[in-house]
């Protein structure tokens, strides 16, 4: 019988170990995909626990997530409980690559689970279902690159549109870069767009809206074939499905669908070898010279400034402007180098100079030797080289040199040092008085600074008393809290207030600030249904939230669609509003 007994507590004891063992695991949808399809991964775990720690999911861009979901049930008697973080994934280039492992701390013990491998393999072709809504989606909506020039010469101009197409059966929300061109090999300026500004075109036969999404100039850097890095976007699309409601109409739903402009490759032609002049520096466009002096007549050892300046079109930040030459007799210091220049579409535009300081040492007349500058003009496809006017400064007053060209300027300037009155003005002599002592313990200033801390004793303690008043008031401070921090993150919205597109985007990031800042969470939990959560879980009111995620949805939507400064002015005034009431419900 005692051994019986002792048979019957080892196997109750060992169940009992085994089902409170913890589990932490990994777990993936596929491990095999193509390039163009979605991975989902699931973080499991069968006990609560905190501090969760994703991996970094290096060769995968994260497209969703992450989700939390919690399942606790109870069969028999037995407790089953389940919390899962999950991702959904999209590969960035083919390979075999390893989801890393992520961690999580369960009473006061850090598990970690084991990675898994993926493959990912050329995209696959998708099963073509009229009523799938991926592939509604994939069927209305294009992201195409168009290409000013695609065999530029060295250092010419290059732009690229790209244009994001979409059907009028389906809706788009705002696009999100998931992959950005790098332009390698290439000197790139994006053009900024202020406004997104919807337009009609006829597409692949048919009509569609479209907008330019972003502008990009190029200057290449390299000869040959260079390759543009393709714009991949993760764009929200509405689209209609087979479903109907209650009266007929067509249900519509959402899908996320990632579009490529694809890459291009460019051919840049080297610049030509035969006619190159000696002078020339790589300046590619068309372009004047102006060299010119602030003033041609002076007296010896005044400053004058001549002006080397270049402007027109073309690529002048890339290359050197000509330097100035002077005769010996003229003292002359580095220039000071200044840029106008503009980027537009059709490349850079403006002029730039440098600035040069003359100080002439002798009386006399000087010739300025020519400045000459050479540039390649792509239009005419040849080499032109421009010259300045003859330039002669005029010294009135000062020393004669004997020479026009001194062997020892160092004693010349010298000389004119001694000869000229320059530093007559500073006194040689000090003469010193006796300065007459005061008793400082029997002055007016002593007694005063003595006694004006007991003056100012009873204003501090009255204004410390109304402080502590103030601070008693809780519900006041936490009133005048609110609006210090609705203010605080609306003042950006505010500024924009008149630009519809630059507004929207302002009061979205002061709202998703906010919400950061008030739960503590990362902009990879920023999705709407994390952010209703724990508005939830802070005892929130259910109206406010729903309040606050409409205005959220409003902002998403108003990037595209034209609004009026009224309707700006009252949602700005909205925000402020529903701030205030949730921060004063999140103290």
């Amino acid at each position: 019988m005692k051994y019986l007994v002792c048979i019957i507590f080892f196997v109750l004891t060992s169940t009992n170990v085994l089902f409170s063992q913890v589990s932490f695991e990994a777990k993936v949808s596929k491990k095999n995909l193509g390039l163009n399809e979605r991975l989902r991964v699931d973080f499991v775990m069968n006990q609560d626990g905190d501090n969760f720690s994703p991996p970094a999911f290096e060769n995968f861009t994260v497209v969703g997530g992450p989700n939390q979901s919690v399942s606790n049930s109870w069969i028999n008697g037995v407790r089953s409980y389940s919390k899962t973080y999950s991702y959904y994934l999209m590969p960035k280039r083919k390979g075999t690559f390893a989801v890393g492992q992520a961690s999580i701390q369960i009473e006061g013990a850090t598990y970690k689970s084991s990675p898994v491998n993926i493959q990912v393999s050329e995209a696959v072709e998708k099963p073509k279902d009229p009523n799938d809504p991926n592939y509604v989606a994939s069927q209305n909506i294009d992201l195409v690159a168009e290409v000013s020039n695609s065999s530029p010469y060295l250092n010419e101009a290059v732009s690229i549109i790209y244009k994001l197409y979409w059907s009028p059966s389906v809706d788009i929300k705002t696009p999100r870069e998931i992959d950005a061109p790098r332009y390698n090999d290439f000197w790139s300026q994006n053009i900024k767009i202020k406004e997104y500004d919807i337009k009609t075109a006829n597409f692949k036969g048919e009509e569609r809206y479209y907008v330019v999404y972003k502008k990009v100039v190029l200057y290449p850097q390299k000869t040959g074939k260079l390759t543009i890095e393709p714009l991949t976007l993760d764009v929200p699309v509405v689209v209609p499905t087979s479903r109907r409601d209650f009266f007929g109409n067509r249900m519509r739903t959402q899908v996320s669908k990632t579009i490529t402009a694809g890459s291009r490759t460019l051919k840049v032609k080297p610049l030509p070898e035969v006619n190159r002049p000696a002078n020339f520096t790589g300046a590619v466009g068309d372009f004047t010279l102006d060299v010119s002096l602030n003033k041609t007549t002076l007296d010896a050892l005044e400053s004058l400034v001549a002006k080397v300046e270049v402007s027109g079109k073309g690529n002048l930040k890339l290359f050197d402007l000509p330097q100035l030459t002077v005769p010996s007799a003229l003292e002359v210091y580095e220039p000071e180098h200044k840029e106008q220049v503009t980027t537009y579409l059709s490349g850079m535009k403006g002029k730039i100079s440098d600035s040069y300081t003359i100080i002439p040492q002798f009386q006399g007349k000087y010739p300025l030797p020519k400045v000459s500058f050479s540039f390649f003009d792509p239009v005419s496809e040849s080499y032109k080289t421009l010259s300045s006017d003859d330039l002669l400064i005029t010294v009135l007053k000062g020393p004669i040199n004997g020479d026009s060209e001194p062997k020892n300027s160092k004693q010349q300037v010298n000389k004119i040092l001694k000869e000229t009155s320059s530093f007559k003005y500073i006194k040689l002599e000090t003469q010193l008085s006796e300065i007459e002592s005061k008793d400082w313990f029997n002055s007016l200033r002593f007694w005063l600074l003595f006694l004006l801390p007991i003056l100012l004793l009873p204003i501090v303690l009255y204004f410390k008393k109304f402080l502590d008043a103030r601070n008693a008031d809780v519900l006041g401070s936490k009133a005048r809290g609110a609006n210090r921090l609705a203010k605080k993150y609306l003042s950006e919205a505010k500024k924009q207030i008149n630009i519809n597109n630059e507004f929207y985007i302002a009061l979205e990031k002061a709202l998703h600030n906010f919400i950061k800042s008030k739960l503590h969470i990362e902009n990879q939990e920023l999705n709407k249904d994390r952010i209703q959560e724990l508005l939830i879980n802070g005892s929130v009111d259910l109206s406010d939230i729903n309040d606050f995620l409409a205005l959220l949805a409003q902002c998403e939507m108003a990037r595209y669609a034209p609004s009026s400064t009224s309707s700006s002015k009252t949602n700005y005034s909205k925000a402020i509003e529903i701030i205030s009431k949730i921060d004063k419900q999140l103290r």
